[in-house]
């Protein structure tokens, strides 16, 4: 199965090897490291107890949009309550629904710092909100133990049982393919004075829910922004 285990920040060492011990485990190897603070590093190769190939074959990327570029679908675990609503899972329904979305393409859980989790800015490039229910009286989840949750539940669910939601002609949109159209969204909106980027408030996110809600193929995002283009062009000529 296409799906990949994304870390953000991750400040000790000790924890990736732990979390890749936990993805072979559950047979998950596709992991991918976003500016981790100490990596490669003897700690990391330690906790990984026989998942050394998994650090080995690990990718590090400098942003999280490059991690995930090629992804179809993402979900970003986070325990935090948010100033907009994402859609959210718990983890059975989550891995049930990575099982599904990787049959068209690869699709990513993405698990922030240890400290902090994921940012806004992080989720913003999240289809999904991954949330792991805990005591009320004590929430803290290592990291670790927070992959092996979601590794289990996806080898737990099995491969998926036909799919009976639309089937698009073409593929879906990228991750990247989507950002580069928010980009272009962004820049038009400012252009016509639509958008203030002294202050944008929650537009911009706003309209990220809107247009997660659609699933755009890749022949929908190249129609989106070609009307974009055009008025471009008739703004500037107006200009």
């Amino acid at each position: 199965m296409s799906i990949r285990i994304v870390l953000v920040g991750t400040t000790h060492p000790g924890n990736i090897g732990a979390a890749a011990r936990a993805m072979k485990n559950m047979g998950v190897t596709d992991l991918a490291l976003v500016s981790p603070r100490h990596f490669p590093h003897e700690d990391a190769t330690a906790r990984a107890s026989g998942a050394a190939d998994v650090l080995e074959r690990a990718t590090v990327f400098a942003s999280l949009a490059e991690a995930i570029e090629d992804c179809v679908y993402v979900v970003g675990a986070s325990a935090r309550a948010r100033a907009i609503n994402w859609p959210c899972m718990e983890p059975r329904a989550c891995a049930a629904k990575l099982r599904a979305e990787a049959q068209r393409g690869p699709v990513a859980a993405v698990f922030g710092p240890e400290k902090s989790g994921l940012s806004n800015a992080d989720l913003d490039l999240c289809d999904a909100l991954l949330t792991i229910p805990t005591d009320p009286g004590f929430s803290s989840l290592n990291l670790a133990m927070a992959v092996q949750v979601v590794t289990y539940e996806l080898r737990a669910a099995g491969e998926p049982a036909g799919n009976t939601e639309y089937e698009p002609e073409v593929p879906l949109a990228t991750s990247g393919d989507v950002e580069r159209f928010y980009a272009h969204l962004e820049r038009v909106l400012t252009d016509i004075g639509f958008l203030d980027p002294d202050n944008p408030r929650h537009l911009m996110r706003r309209l990220r829910r809107l247009f997660l809600k659609a699933r755009p193929d890749q022949n929908e995002i190249n129609i989106l922004r070609g009307i974009l283009t055009a008025v471009e062009r008739e703004h500037g000529a107006d200009g």
